[in-house]
C-alpha cells in the first residue's frame, strides 16, 4: 500500500486553485473529444469547464490583488484567502490556496496579512505597514543584512509594540523593517517561538499561545 503521494500530487492538494483549473482543463478537452458523438453534452462540459476556468482566473487575480492592495483586501474580507479562527485555547490558521499560510493581525491597531515563514529568523515589515503603524527604526542598534530573491539589502531593527491576532497578543516583538516588500509582510520565527506550542494539523497551521486571551485579537475586541 503507498502511504505517500507522488510530489505532483501532494502539489495539487496543497494549491486547490491549480487542481481546480486542472479539473476545469480536463472538462473542457473531454466536451471536445466527445462532441462529434454528442454534440449537445460535449457543449455543456466545455461550457462548464471554460466558465470554471474564468473563475479560478478571477480567484487567483483577486488574490493578488488582495496581498498587494491593503486597502482592497479590508474591502473584501471574506473572498480570496480562507480565514483564521479560534478553536478553544488554540488559533487555527488554514492553508491558502497558494499553499501558504497567511494570518490576519493587528499591528499597533493597524490591520495587515502576514505571511508565515517558519524559515525567517525575524518578523519583516514593509515601509508602507511602518509607516502606518508607527514603528521606528531603534536608536542604536544597527541595521541588518538580508539576502533576498532581489539580492542583499540592508533592513533597519525595529520593536512592535503590540501584535495580536486570533487569541495571541504579543507585545515588543523585534522586527526588521524592509525596503521594496510591496506590502507583503512575514511572520518569523522570532514570533513562533514566543508561543507554547505550534505545528500543522489537517492543513491548518495550529497556534497555541500560554496565555490565550478571550476574544479574537485581530478585530480588535480584546485587548491582553
Amino acid at each position: 500500500m503507498i502511504d505517500t503521494l507522488p510530489s505532483w500530487a501532494s502539489g495539487l492538494t496543497q494549491s486547490p486553485l491549480l487542481a481546480a483549473a486542472l479539473i476545469a482543463m480536463v472538462v473542457t478537452l473531454a466536451g471536445s473529444l466527445i462532441g462529434g458523438a454528442s454534440p449537445r453534452f460535449g457543449r455543456i462540459l466545455r461550457a462548464g469547464g471554460n466558465l470554471a476556468l474564468v473563475a479560478v482566473v478571477g480567484m487567483t487575480v483577486l488574490q493578488v490583488a488582495r496581498l498587494s492592495n491593503p486597502a482592497l483586501d479590508l474591502a473584501l474580507p471574506q473572498i480570496g484567502l480562507p480565514a483564521q479562527r479560534i478553536a478553544g485555547d488554540e488559533t487555527r490558521v488554514p492553508l491558502a490556496p497558494d499553499g501558504h499560510y497567511w494570518i490576519e493581525a493587528l499591528v499597533n491597531g493597524e490591520p495587515r496579512r502576514f505571511l508565515v515563514d517558519t524559515g525567517a529568523t525575524l518578523t519583516a515589515v514593509s515601509e508602507d505597514l511602518a509607516g502606518r503603524s508607527g514603528i521606528e527604526p531603534a536608536p542604536g542598534r544597527m541595521p541588518v543584512q538580508l539576502r533576498t530573491a532581489n539580492g542583499a539589502m540592508t533592513a533597519r531593527m525595529a520593536t512592535i509594540d503590540e501584535f495580536g491576532f486570533g487569541n495571541i497578543v504579543a507585545r515588543d516583538l523585534d522586527a526588521v523593517i524592509v525596503p521594496g516588500m510591496d506590502g507583503i509582510n512575514v511572520l518569523g520565527m522570532n514570533f513562533l517561538s514566543r508561543l507554547k506550542g505550534w505545528r500543522v494539523e489537517d492543513g491548518e497551521l495550529v497556534l497555541v499561545p500560554h496565555y490565550p486571551q478571550g476574544g479574537d485579537t485581530s478585530s480588535g475586541t480584546n485587548g491582553s
